[in-house]
């Protein structure tokens, strides 16, 4: 493995304080593998017996319906990871994860994150952390699914997505992506879409959106004050 891997984990929270021979050994026991975009990584009910890091692309995280129906709960950006509640209780996978893009995902086994944890306090202080930071992700969204309409949803997920200095959100979702994140039809937020664009707040280009007033966008979604 190289040592992009290295400095990746060396980013997150659940790694940045291990010992560097513990490191090594967690890079040791563990797979590098590249996933096509769309490419399953797992679906609920499987084995949680990996923590997923991701090293480069994105990965979305999502609970599907029988008949179809689909709510993504996050997007994993590289340095992310995902897997933490199976790797705390031994459970199976509580939903799906799926490749938006090429990824290079490490797998690391349930066994040797519970070793490192039970010989480095902090390690296990920031799993707990972690599991305890996507709890108050998935109340924040559930929230915000029954309290505010749909125009507010959109407008919270495109502030929460990362941009560049000229505002052009760097992951270019479509809009059926976007109805995936706020529990409604491609439709809907093209109409919520088009009205923030007509007020100026943003501009659209075939996929790419650009956020040219984020301050009037947060005003409107309540969350002014709010990193964004």
């Amino acid at each position: 493995m190289t040592t992009d891997v290295t400095g990746v984990l060396r980013q997150t929270s659940l790694f940045r304080s291990l010992p560097p021979q513990d490191l090594q050994a967690v890079i040791a026991a563990s797979r590098l593998r590249v996933f096509r975009r769309g490419q399953i990584v797992f679906t609920a009910g499987d084995p949680g017996d990996t923590l997923v890091v991701v090293i480069t692309g994105l990965v979305k995280v999502a609970v599907r319906s029988a008949d179809g129906g689909e709510l993504t709960l996050t997007i994993i950006q590289p340095g992310g990871v995902l897997g933490e509640l199976s790797i705390a209780d031994g459970g199976p996978r509580s939903a799906d994860a799926e490749t938006l893009e090429e990824c290079q995902l490490l797998l690391i086994p349930r066994d040797a994150i519970r070793d490192v944890c039970a010989r480095v306090p902090s390690a296990a202080q920031a799993l707990t952390s972690s599991i305890a930071a996507s709890l108050r992700r998935l109340t924040e969204a559930t929230a915000d699914l029954v309290f505010l309409d749909l125009p507010r949803r959109v407008a919270k997920i495109l502030l929460s997505q990362p941009r560049g200095d000229d505002g052009i959100i760097r992951h270019k979702m479509n809009q059926e992506e976007l109805a995936h994140q706020v529990g409604s039809t491609r439709q809907s937020v093209n109409a919520a879409l088009r009205g923030f664009e007509r007020r100026g707040w943003i501009e659209m280009h075939d996929r790419a959106i650009s956020v040219k007033q984020p301050a009037a966008l947060s005003r409107f979604a309540g969350t002014e004050g709010s990193p964004s």
